[in-house]
This record gives structure tokens, sequence and C-alpha cells, in this order.
């Protein structure tokens, strides 16, 4: 993975397709690798992320601190969003890939990638710097938009100005990221929320008797800058592995394929798009600040475990994405397309699957992980009520972070993602207007379901020319057999769990009387093709006994 400097071919001499595709196409060996490192430090993240949560829980409840934290947290999640997982990657990642491409044909007299870090960076850290100062200075008038509803904003502002400063960090981490991901380099990028979570559990067992829930803020602002500092020296490493730079070009001389990937057109398309889709987190927090306190944190536990399954699942999309950008890159359509639709097919298993596990055990995960010290009973029952509503819209979260990047990956200007969400984000705001008074928190839930699953939808629908050529309905047909699965999953594991009084038993048994039925039916519908790549394992397997018992006579 960390490899030297690339062989420059000669001026004027294309390498011939094979070469191109040795170099642009990854093995099957090495994505598996990557998506188990990616999914292992992943779920470590998450993990971590939980304990964070338990830790906010048990220090401040669900009541009106928490709250005003939650509300100083929506910027961390909107700059994720928009500076680490989505808008940063979508742009980086493919310009990122050409220049890549670009160096290893030898093309131009100075180095690709190092015009690109010093066409964008610069730039970029004056804008994320500027954008961090405004927030700070107008934190009040940010908190008022955020949540109008809350009885005392003193505390959500003084939280607000300390989270502010996560737009420059996560800005520089999200930038990181996606230049390394774009090298095939997934071991730092993979750490960042490890190293982030720890930072924040630490400031808050530290300050919490002294600054409060202040102090989650605070550790917020921390961990923004060790996450761009624990990837700092992996990517100097590789920016410095390439040719000899030679003069610099100048911003204005950066030309070519990578030059394309990075106009203004694109990257509103992808700013604006990622902005629409954390607006379903803003019209929950609108909506909720109305209701009794406590239901702004009750949303956000139960989105935190509920998005469990599809922070797994993503994984697969985050280790193939610059493989997709590469292939196009190097004019692979036909590769690209492949790889999508196997992507699309596998996150739908594995996000079902976990959304049947949701289901099935909600009162009894949110009891274990949460009902401990400030966070009573009544919390866990309003939590897991939520839960539960969240995980209907957990499979349309998913398609849409993985078919967005098909749209994107071809580093041509697209408005349709932003259309498409911004219609789902019309029904989320319609649909919580109307449901937030007779149903709650429950009701915000159901909107925010209900607006992805119609994204999903037309972003499936508005595949072909703009983006990837995937087939829609072969990929449609597929993803009907794992929802099936899921569904009598769901309802046999919350059978299974009514039999048992204990939260840990009734959990167990719920969760594997679930997996087993969803696997069962996997098999028997032959769900991503599971019995062809199971059936070389299961010959495997038999062969062996079969040797060994004639050994044996």
């Amino acid at each position: 993975m960390r490899g030297g400097k690339a062989p420059r071919a000669a001026e004027g001499v294309r390498p011939a397709p094979s070469a191109v595709r040795r170099t642009g196409a990854p093995s099957r060996r090495f994505l598996a690798r990557a998506t188990l490192l990616s999914a292992a430090l992943s779920m470590a993240g998450a993990v971590l992320g939980l304990g964070r949560d338990q830790t906010l829980a048990h220090l401040f409840g669900a009541g009106e601190d928490s709250d005003a934290f939650l509300v100083a947290w929506t910027l961390p999640e909107l700059a994720s969003t928009l500076l680490i997982e989505d808008g940063m990657a979508f742009v980086l990642v493919p310009a990122f890939s050409v220049a890549l491409a670009r160096r290893a044909r030898g093309v131009g007299a100075l180095d690709p990638v190092r015009a690109l870090v010093t066409a964008s960076l610069p730039r970029l850290c004056l804008v994320l710097a500027g954008s961090a100062a405004v927030l700070a200075a107008t934190a009040p008038q940010v908190v008022s938009v955020l949540a109008p509803g809350l009885p005392d904003p003193a505390l959500a502002v003084s939280c607000t100005r300390l989270t502010a400063t996560c737009v420059l960090s996560f800005g520089l981490a999200g930038y990181f990221s996606a230049a390394l991901r774009a090298h095939r380099d997934y071991l730092a990028p993979g750490a960042i929320y490890i190293a982030y979570n720890l930072a924040i559990i630490a400031t808050m067992f530290v300050l919490a008797d002294r600054w409060g829930v202040r102090a989650a803020a605070l550790g917020v602002a921390i961990g923004g800058c060790v996450m761009a500092a624990v990837q700092a020296p992996s990517l100097w490493r590789r920016i410095t592995a390439g040719r000899e730079p030679g003069h610099l070009a100048p911003v204005s001389g950066y030309d070519g394929d990578s030059g394309r990937t990075l106009v203004p057109a694109l990257v509103c398309a992808v700013l604006l798009f990622t902005l629409c889709r954390q607006s379903q987190v803003l019209i929950e927090r609108y909506f909720a600040s109305g209701l009794p306190a406590g239901a702004i944190s009750h949303l956000n536990y139960a989105q935190k475990v509920a998005q469990f399954p599809m922070s797994l699942a993503m994984m697969v999309c985050v280790v193939t994405f610059p493989v997709v950008a590469r292939a196009i890159a190097e004019g692979d359509l036909r590769r690209a397309r492949e790889r999508v639709e196997r992507d699309l097919t596998l996150m739908g298993c594995l996000v079902l699957l976990g959304a049947a596990l949701v289901v099935a055990g909600a009162p009894q995960i949110v009891q274990l992980l949460f009902q401990r010290g400030a966070f009573t009973a009544e919390d866990t029952a309003a939590t897991a009520a939520v839960m539960r509503v969240y995980a209907v819209g957990l499979l349309g979260h998913t398609l849409v972070g993985a078919l967005v990047r098909s749209y994107f990956s071809t580093g041509r200007t697209t408005w349709f993602p932003l259309l498409a969400m911004g219609a789902g984000a019309l029904v989320t705001a319609v649909i919580s207007a109307w449901a937030v008074d007779p149903w709650g928190a429950r009701g915000l839930a159901a909107a925010n379901a209900a607006g992805i699953t119609l994204t999903a939808l037309l972003l499936l629908k508005g595949l072909g020319p703009r983006s990837v050529p995937v087939r829609v309905r072969p990929v449609v047909a597929e993803l009907s057999r794992p929802v099936r699965a899921a569904v009598c999953a769901a309802g046999a594991g919350l059978f299974c769990a009514g039999l048992f009084d204990s939260p840990t038993a009734a959990l167990a048994a719920g969760c594997a009387c679930a997996t087993v039925v969803f696997l069962s039916l996997a098999w028997i519908l032959d769900v991503a093709g599971v019995r062809a790549l199971l059936l070389p394992v299961t010959h495997s397997v038999r062969s062996s006994l079969t040797r060994k018992l004639r050994h044996g006579r």
C-alpha cells in the first residue's frame, strides 16, 4: 500500500490497455482486505461513539443541558457530512484519482498530485477558517435558527462557539482522508473517528464537573484537531513519493483532466447536495425544539444507534469509491458499473440485516447501553420507540450514500442529486409539520424515513448517462429479496425477544433468531448470489471431511 516512485512512461508513448488496467484495478484480495480493515476501524470508532453517547447520557441525561449541547452538535454533524464523509470526498476522490492516473502515465513535466495539492489546499484553508470565525461570531443567531423553541439558549450559544472550530479541523481531516483513500491508503482515514471520540470522552470525564456540558463541546473542538493530525504524516509521505516536482504549477496553470474535476459548478453541486441531505437533521431539531425537554436527546440517541448498521455497510462504498473513480478516469465504464451494482446489493443486505436486529431488540439495546445515571426508564422507552421508526429508513439512507457516488464519481457537474434530495427534504418537512403534534418524536423519525426513501427511489430512477450506467431493474429486483428476508427476520426476532424478561436474554434471543431467519431466507432466495459464493467453500469442506474419513479407514 505504500509504494515508492511510480515509473515514468516515455513522453508521447501511451501504455498498453493491460498496463492501465493493472495500475487502476486492484485485486479482489486487496479490496477484501481494505474493506475488512475499514470495517474494523469503523466498528471501533462506532463503539467509541456509543461510549461517547453513553458518557453524555450518564453525565447529563436527557434534559435541557443535553438538548443545548445537541443543538451545538448540529455543526459537527453538518461539518462531518459536508467535509469528511460526503462533500469533500465526492469532489476530491475523483480529482486525486485523475491526478494519480496522470502520474502513472507520466503525463506532463510536473507531478499532477503535488500540483493539485498546491492548487487547492491553501485556498480551502482560508475559506474554512473564515467560515469557522463567522459561525463563532454569529452563534446566537445560529442557535435561534436551529432551535427557536429552546427556553434558555445561552448554554447552546456557548457550546456552539466551541464546536464552530470543527469547520476548519474537519475540513482538513476530510481533505487528507479523500487524498489518502484515492491513494488506496485506508488505515489513517479509518482511524480518525477513534481518535475523535477518545478526545471527546476524555475531555468530558476530566472537565464535566467544572465546565458541565461545555466539556463535551470542548472535546469536539479538540477531537477535530486530532483527526487532522493523525492523517498528516501519511499524506505527506504519499505526496512526496511521486515524481520530483521541479517548479510546481501555479493555480492558474493547473490544467488537464485533473482541473476539470474541480470546476466551481461541480463543487457547488456537491456542497448543496450535502447541505440538503443534512437538512433532515435540521428539520428534526427545529420541530423537536418545541416538544418537551429531552425530545432532541431521544432523537439523537435513537439515530446514533439505529444508524450503526448503515455505518458498517457504508464501509463497502468507502473502499470501492476510489476504485470506481479510478476506473472512470481510465475510461473503463464496464468495470465501474459492475462494481457499483455489486456494492448496492451487498450494502443492502448488510443494512437490512442490521435493521431487522434493531427492530427486534430496540428496548433492550437502549436499556443496556444508556439506562444508568441520569438516563431513566422513561427515556429508554421513548428512545426505543423512535429507534424502531428510524430503522425503516436505513435502506434509503444507505442507498442514497451509495448512489450519489455514482453521480459524482464521473467528475462531471450534475444537479439531479440535489433535486432528488430537495424533494426528499420537502417531504420530510411537510410530514414533520403534520406529524409532530400527534406523534411527537416518532412522527419526526417517520418523516425522516419517508423523505430519504423517496430520495433513494429518485436517485435509482435517474441513473443513466449522467452517472455510472447501472442497470436499474436488475438492481431493484435483487434488493427486493433481502427486503423480504428482513421483514420476516424482524417479526421472528420480536417474537423471540418477547419470551424473556431479562433484557440481556431477550436481546440475545431476538438477535439470534432474526439473524438465523435472515440468513436462511437469504440462502433460499439466493440473495446476492450467496449460493454461488458459498458453493466452493462447502465443496472444499466436504472434500476435506471425505479425505479424513477415508484416511481413517
